[in-house]
C-alpha cells in the first residue's frame, strides 16, 4: 500500500476522497441500521452534506477522459439531482420513495462509480495495488 499518490493529489480529489469515504461509512450505517429514528435523521443530513461535496468535487476531477467529464459525471450529475428528492420524499412521508431513492444514490453514486475508481491507472488503483 502506498499514500503517497493521495498525499499529493490536489486538494480537490482529497476533497472527493473524504467525502466518498465519509457518505460509504455513515451509508452502511444507514442502511443496516434503525429507520426514522432521531439518529438516522442526524445521520441522514450528514450523508446528504457528504454525498453532495462527492458528487459536485467531481465535476473538477476530468482525468479519465482527458480534460472531458465522463459518463461518471452523469452519476454525480444524478445524485446532485437526487438528493433534494429523496430528502423531499421523506418530508412528505412517501417512506418507498424515500428509500429507494437514496439507496440507488448509495448503490451507483458509491458503489458503481466507486468501482471505477480501482481501475488500473487510477490513484486508488495505485495506492491499493500498484507493486
Amino acid at each position: 500500500m502506498d499514500v503517497m499518490p493521495f498525499l499529493q493529489a490536489s486538494f480537490v480529489i482529497k476533497l472527493h476522497v473524504l467525502g466518498a469515504v465519509t457518505a460509504f461509512a455513515i451509508g452502511v450505517v444507514l442502511l443496516r441500521g434503525v429507520k426514522g429514528s432521531g439518529l438516522h435523521r442526524k445521520l441522514g443530513y450528514t450523508w446528504v452534506a457528504a454525498m453532495a461535496v462527492t458528487a459536485v468535487s467531481s465535476f473538477f476531477i476530468t482525468g479519465l477522459n482527458g480534460a472531458n467529464f465522463s459518463f461518471i459525471h452523469g452519476l454525480s450529475a444524478w445524485t446532485v439531482i437526487g438528493l433534494p428528492m429523496g430528502i423531499a420524499a421523506a418530508r412528505r412521508k412517501n417512506i418507498r420513495k424515500h428509500s429507494k431513492d437514496m439507496t440507488n444514490m448509495f448503490v451507483g453514486g458509491l458503489l458503481i462509480a466507486g468501482l471505477f475508481t480501482f481501475l488500473p491507472g487510477r490513484m486508488l488503483w495505485s495506492i491499493f495495488f500498484a507493486v
